[in-house]
């Protein structure tokens, strides 16, 4: 069997697809599966055990100059190297009229068909048209965890819910090689949305305690107005807070899979951290915990969602991720 994964963005959300791969595996020998993901995420999907091919998009990018012949040759040449494969089964995970076109235009093999949602869950980005897009679509509980809701629909499509895998604890299938004594606690401070952001003296306050204990910090960056964060947060924490480098998402894969615990808001970070199984203490300050947050370990906590989260509160959250990390 070949089936093809449309999960286009954002960061977060195309973490949380991975356990799909594991699963698929475990009940389909022999499956072949690729991947259609945004060109800023292929460098880590191309760290997933199981796949065959990652075919990179640059939907973001292509839309601001739709009509640059740059963009049409760019167009025609992702149609072109999708078209290599005829599939059995093209599963759309986004739920959104940009990945239901992908998937609608991938080659089928004869019997073949695409399938996304029927409906839409709460917290979770659906557009109806979808269901009138694509040729099968799959029932999905209104209040549903990310990481559950993915792991349903390819269940459900490819007809193995019944076996017992959706009852197990899902596995990241990534590919990462931690240094041997992991060191440093590390900020995963940067996020797209605004609202998402935690405060500066917090993190400066949370910082401060962490030194106290021996610990550094490690603060990544990905673009100017991060690293304008990080350097103000540097100077004021002193020579124990070390600020990254840019770095491809492969790279800050190595370097978190090496680190004692992360410290994030709710992004892709974070939840890369969670994937990786590292204490994780996530700083929700939206109502998304029980559509986003770690669930079933004791060293993965959530803290906030109905309210911004204090110090104290990550404080006590990170030393019982602490304990429960030293238990394992």
């Amino acid at each position: 069997m070949r089936v093809l994964i449309v999960k286009l963005s954002s960061l977060g959300d195309v973490i949380q697809t991975m356990p799909v791969i594991e699963d698929m595996a475990a009940c389909l020998p022999g499956v072949k599966i690729d991947w259609v993901v945004e060109e800023a995420f292929a460098d880590l999907v191309t760290q997933v055990q199981g796949l065959t091919r990652v075919i990179p998009c640059a939907e973001r990018r292509w839309r601001k100059s739709p009509f640059r012949r740059e963009t049409r040759q760019e167009w025609a040449k992702f149609w072109q190297t999708l078209h290599e494969v005829s599939y059995d089964v093209v599963i759309d995970f986004q739920g959104l009229i940009k990945s239901a076109r992908i998937a609608r235009g991938a080659s089928l093999t004869s019997g073949g068909f695409t399938v996304t949602y029927g409906n839409k869950s709460d917290l979770c980005a659906y557009e109806w048209p979808v269901k009138w897009l694509l040729k099968k679509t799959v029932p999905m509980e209104k209040k549903i965890h990310a990481v559950a809701r993915y792991r349903a629909l390819a269940a459900r499509a490819l007809g193995y819910e019944s076996t017992g895998v959706l009852q197990r604890m899902p596995t990241y299938p990534l590919v990462a090689v931690a240094r041997e004594v992991r060191t440093g606690i590390m900020f995963a401070h940067g996020t797209t949305r605004l609202d998402n952001e935690w405060p500066l003296e917090s993190w400066v306050q949370l910082g401060q305690r962490l030194i106290q204990q021996g610990e550094t910090v490690l603060l990544p960056q990905a673009n100017a107005r991060e690293a304008d964060l990080v350097q103000r947060l540097a100077h004021i924490l002193g020579e124990h807070a070390h600020v990254l480098p840019r770095m491809k998402l492969s790279e800050i894969l190595s370097q978190m899979a090496s680190c004692r615990a992360v410290v994030s808001v709710d992004s892709g970070l974070g939840h890369l951290a969670v994937a990786l199984n590292l204490p994780v203490v996530q700083l929700f300050s939206q109502p998304r915990v029980e559509r986003a947050g770690p669930v079933g370990v004791a060293h993965q906590r959530a803290v906030g969602g109905d309210h911004v989260p204090s110090v104290d509160e990550a404080w006590q959250a990170y030393l019982a991720c602490a304990v429960a990390d030293s238990q394992l």
